[in-house]
């Protein structure tokens, strides 16, 4: 086995954290002696323990001047668990393989100086921009204090979401929704407006794939929420974003289990980097954006969306009330429209899936 193909196996095992570890970052270690895989690990859980060790447990003695090859880079300090650098550096580990540094203040080339200052050789850079884009999430919260924000559109192949009725269900097909599920899965939280609670009463769970679902975020300025909504059902926690709620109908919110904030308005509308920097500072690294249309535009405006998927079917809807996938004013000359970069393309079924980073977007990918 070479190195590259350590490396990849390595970044392979990282994935399977995805939904258990933020806003931890995903992390892989193999560990390999002679050609051969003594030891594999990934970080599982929040506040579990990280990859290294994992690789290090299995590989018991066999880890002694043994090559790491770990995708991000082990931690010097004493968090929720103990200092990677010092498990590595007691199992005798020879050399260790870094695809990236860690910026989180306490790491950001010190787990490296450590190895090196121990005697044990590091090399750094290995598959980075692949481990880089894994830890899109992580990197952009960590450098910026703000969650990572996904823009996810579903529209017909004329760039409608609803038929002229409001009927919507359902434009994607099973391929597209199941994807759609796996992203839920990925991110810390789920956001809709209040137009989109209204007329599609949306639960915002998890169901297609296993795991655990995302803090649903509602934007709901002046607290229209029915108290029958799906999202206020017992064992869900919505957040509702309101600027202008009376505090009698705050007070009948939280007793349905929501939790009501109180972010800044420009013009009657709610200030979306406020809210950001609230979800920042309660430890949520990522946001799901879903809907609808006034919201999209809304994020697109303020130049807040990191990364953009939409599912586009291969079906035409027409008619000049059907409900566009992006709303508001729109761009006045397509020298102004959201252009995206690094731009892939997959295919659920019959439906195509674009994902894309918005021009002059702060994300790790180029």
């Amino acid at each position: 086995m070479n190195d590259a193909e350590a490396m990849r196996l390595a970044i392979e095992l990282a994935e399977l954290g995805a939904g258990d570890v933020s806003p931890n970052p995903l992390v892989g270690a193999v560990i390999v002696r002679d050609g051969r895989i003594v030891g594999r690990g990934y970080h599982r859980r929040y506040g579990g323990p990280h990859a290294e060790i994992f690789a290090l447990q299995e590989a018991g003695d066999a880890a002694s001047g043994a090559t790491m090859f770990v995708t991000l880079e082990p931690c010097c300090h004493v968090g929720k668990t103990p200092a990677c650098t010092d498990a590595i550096i007691e199992a005798g580990v020879g050399r260790v393989v870094v695809a990236l540094r860690d910026p989180f203040p306490d790491v950001d080339g010190r787990g490296i100086a450590t190895l090196r200052e121990a005697g044990v050789s590091v090399e750094e850079g290995l598959l980075q921009e692949e481990a880089a884009r894994q830890n899109e999430v992580f990197l952009h919260y960590t450098t910026t204090g703000r969650p990572f924000v996904l823009l996810k559109l579903a529209a017909s192949l004329d760039g409608r979401i609803a038929t002229r009725t409001g009927d919507s269900k359902w434009i994607s097909g099973e391929g597209s929704r199941t994807e759609a599920h796996r992203l839920r899965r990925r991110h810390s939280s789920v956001l809709v407006g209040i137009r989109t609670v209204l007329a599609d009463d949306p639960e915002l769970t998890v169901r297609r794939v296993p795991g655990r679902s995302p803090t649903p975020i509602v934007i709901d300025p002046t607290g229209r929420i029915p108290p029958e909504a799906r999202l206020l059902r017992a064992g869900r926690s919505p957040i509702i974003v309101a600027s202008r709620i009376q505090e009698g109908r705050e007070r009948g919110l939280v007793e349905l289990g929501a939790r009501v904030w109180r972010i800044p308005s420009d013009g009657g509308r709610i200030d979306l980097l406020a809210l950001l920097d609230r979800l920042g500072e309660e430890k949520i690294d990522s946001v799901l954006v879903e809907g609808g249309g006034e919201t999209a535009a809304a994020f697109l405006d303020a130049g807040l969306v990191d990364k953009v998927t939409v599912f586009v079917a291969p079906l035409l809807i027409g008619g000049r009330a059907a409900t566009p996938a992006v709303g508001g004013e729109g761009a006045a000359k397509i020298a102004d429209a959201v252009r995206l970069r690094d731009v892939s393309v997959e295919r659920f079924g019959d439906d195509l899936c674009i994902t894309g980073y918005p021009q002059g977007s702060t994300s790790v990918a180029r």
